[in-house]
């Protein structure tokens, strides 16, 4: 019998001073069973960070031909296409010529992707790609639950994440292109 998604209800008061968005949303993402508690907190975390009405979650591990999260126009067309981890080249390039916009949010053994990765679609325009700092990532996996309400401050490309009385704060590093700007 095969394992099931476990269904998380997310509520995110997202105000991104840097991007002029303040929104709040609910929504409910499923955590694929081979899928760890940081990967799922990098997904909601760059749902955060690229929040537009048109932004939702592809099926991710268990369809590799869609993106962890992706705004889709209402013609159908992919606009921005975003993944987390540590994707491979192929797909990066392979994203880039599907939407305008690709960005990959990087969190794992970073540095050596930069190396061995990066280079081979540093030609890229399209392509952004953000760094989530490790110790940070494992703080924020912790406090994701499977109804989980953060207040989510995105000002000067760092992240401010509440949850109760408690905050993380979070250093997003550039690697390629540039930080996320408005779409809306």
């Amino acid at each position: 019998m095969a394992l099931q998604a476990t269904p998380y209800k997310i509520s995110l008061d997202i105000s991104d001073t840097d991007r002029g968005v303040y929104e709040s949303v609910k929504f409910t993402v499923a955590r694929h069973p081979s899928e760890t508690e940081q990967r799922l907190a990098s997904r909601v975390l760059a749902y955060a960070m690229f929040y537009h009405p048109h932004l939702a979650f592809g099926r991710g591990l268990s369809d590799t031909d869609e993106a962890a999260l992706w705004e889709i126009d209402l013609t159908g067309e992919i606009q921005h296409w975003i993944d987390v981890g540590l994707p491979d080249a192929a797909r990066v390039i392979k994203a880039s010529r599907r939407a305008p916009r690709m960005s990959v949010v990087v969190y794992g053994n970073a540095r050596l992707w930069r190396e061995k990765v990066l280079p081979k679609f540093a030609h890229l325009t399209n392509v952004n790609v953000f760094v989530l700092p490790q110790n940070e990532l494992a703080e924020i996996a912790e406090k994701l639950h499977r109804s989980t309400h953060w207040g989510v401050m995105i000002s000067d490309g760092q992240l401010y994440i509440s949850d109760g009385d408690e905050q993380v704060i979070v250093a997003l590093e550039c690697w390629h292109g540039e930080m996320p700007e408005a779409s809306l």
